[in-house]
């Protein structure tokens, strides 16, 4: 009989294709997912792709009893629900906290009272639980500097220096034992679900793996949620004839993931025993500027607007973060196969596809330097 696997958050950007691999290799899916305004609309239904190849139950993991209909039948677990915008977060504290803390504890409760059925958990993590990430001092050697202060944003000293000498520091691929140092509520509630998902897991001797996913681009992402995901937020301004805007100087960068490559990594973690009680980095291990992302976009796109600096910087933002891919690659046998150019070309021919895409961007800023976390220079 097919293993059955309830994924959290299954008609998302990640989930829904994530739900159509495993149903196509022979899994039963079901999911359970709020469809979030925000994400997927106003009076939105399950998406006609996931009709019929999916049990859906709508509902929110905050609620126990929406929880505890979705467990029963499940042999494995995948969580993926979870508010994800970074700059939201900072200032709807509590919106976060509740849905990645509060929502993933009922979750865990529910399995564990639920007895042994459910053997495998995969959480969906995120790189934002490095902060910078690691570094390298050519005087001092690796190095995982804090957060910058405000007095370096306000007049422009971007790049990071080491703690110790002063000096210019350069960045390195970040492994999975890298120091965690979060910037943003965001990244600390994904640093707690790690912490929660660990200990219930060798307490309940529940084989559960982590993945932390980079910045994961491609079809289907919500281009009217102007708080998360850099290329849907540039896709949307540039279908409404307005410019990408660059925070810092645009020499920020990204390890940019194709959202096929995180469904390859996410099945290689259910299916593989090497990744039980692991975590693991989920990249591409290419590092990108924001700004040649940007013109990439840009160019796909045929669009005549350029993007331009913005001349402002966003609190809680990092300047650097790629992945080593060294642990993924050893112990499950993942490789990336969607390289950037061809990536960014596939997402582009989608997005023009898409009709009566809202641009919310600069409300989404608006409440940002509101609350003086998007600053001017």
């Amino acid at each position: 009989m097919a293993q059955t696997i309830l994924i959290t958050g299954g008609a998302g950007f990640i989930g829904s294709h994530l739900a159509e691999k495993l149903f196509e290799i022979g899994y039963k899916v079901k999911i359970i997912d709020n469809l979030s305004p925000q994400i997927h609309g106003p009076n939105v239904k399950l998406p006609q792709y996931l009709r019929g190849r999916v049990e859906f139950l709508k509902g929110d993991i905050r609620n126990r009893e929406d929880v505890e209909r979705a467990i029963p039948g499940a042999d494995a677990v995948i969580h993926l629900a979870a508010e994800t915008g970074v700059g939201q977060s900072m200032y709807e504290i509590a919106r976060y906290v509740d849905t990645n803390i509060r929502g993933s504890a009922i979750l865990l409760e529910a399995i564990a009272e639920a007895g042994t059925k459910v053997k495998k958990i995969i959480l969906a993590s995120s790189r934002a639980v490095y902060g910078e990430g690691k570094y390298r001092c050519k005087k001092c050697g690796v190095t995982y500097p804090e957060q910058r202060t405000e007095d370096k944003l306000k007049t422009k000293q971007w790049q990071m220096r080491c703690a110790k000498c002063g000096r210019i520091i350069e960045p390195m691929p970040t492994d999975e034992d890298a120091l965690l140092r979060p910037t943003s509520i965001y990244a600390v509630t994904k640093q707690a679900q790690e912490q929660i998902f660990s200990v219930a897991a060798r307490a309940y001797n529940i084989p559960t793996t982590i993945l932390r996913y980079f910045n994961v681009y491609g079809q289907r992402q919500s281009l009217s949620n102007p708080y998360t995901g850099i290329l849907s937020i540039f896709s949307s301004r540039i279908l409404n004839g307005k410019p990408p805007p660059i925070y810092e100087d645009g020499l920020e960068s990204r390890d940019f993931v194709h959202v096929s490559d995180v469904v390859k990594a996410t099945v290689l973690a259910l299916e593989k025993t090497e990744g039980d009680y692991e975590v693991f980095n989920v990249g591409s291990g290419r590092r990108v500027t924001i700004m040649e992302v940007a013109n990439l976009l840009v160019d796909r796109l045929r669009s005549p607007v350029k993007p331009v600096l913005a001349g402002k910087y966003r609190i809680g933002d990092i300047r650097h973060c790629y992945s080593d891919l060294t642990k993924i690659r050893s112990k499950l046998g993942y490789e990336p196969s969607k390289n950037l150019e061809d990536g960014i070309s596939e997402f582009a021919n989608w997005v023009k596809q898409q009709k009566n895409i809202l641009d919310l961007s600069d409300k989404a800023s608006g409440e940002l330097s509101d609350r003086k976390l998007l600053r001017q220079m």
